[in-house]
C-alpha cells in the first residue's frame, strides 16, 4: 500500500470488515458533492491481485449488494475462492507447453495442417 492509499484510508475510510485472506474493506464516511453513492476499496493484504477478493466482497465493492454477503453461506458442493495462478509457476501448463518440456504429441488423423498455397 502506498503512502496516499493509507492517509485518504486514515483520513476518509470506514472500516467495513475483512475477509479470511486477511484483506480490509473500507467505504468513505460521507457522500462526495455530486457523486450519487460512496466509493469503495480494499486493502490487500499482500500484494495487490484483484483476483484475491471472494465473491462475498466482490458483489459489496462493485455495488451489486448494499451488504458483504455472508460467507459462511456457501453450499457443500461450492470450492473454497483461489486466486487466478495464470501467469504464475503454479498457473495450469497444458502438456506440449514450453515450460513442460515443450513435446506434443503427435496429431492423429482427424488433423490436417494448413499449407499456403
Amino acid at each position: 500500500m502506498n503512502i496516499g492509499t493509507w492517509l485518504f484510508t486514515q483520513f476518509n475510510g470506514r472500516k467495513i470488515g475483512s475477509d479470511a485472506a486477511g484483506n480490509r474493506y473500507y467505504e468513505e464516511r460521507r457522500l462526495r458533492r455530486g457523486s450519487p453513492r460512496k466509493r469503495r476499496w480494499v486493502l490487500y493484504r499482500g500484494p495487490v491481485e484483484a483476483s484475491v477478493v471472494p465473491p462475498e466482497w466482490h458483489s459489496w465493492l462493485h455495488y451489486t449488494t448494499d451488504k458483504p454477503l455472508p460467507e459462511t453461506g456457501r453450499k457443500p458442493w461450492q470450492k473454497p475462492h483461489l486466486a487466478n495462478l495464470t501467469g504464475t509457476p503454479l498457473g495450469y501448463r497444458p502438456p506440449g507447453h514450453d515450460y513442460e518440456g515443450g513435446h506434443r504429441a503427435r496429431a492423429t488423423g482427424d488433423y490436417e495442417a494448413w499449407t499456403p498455397s
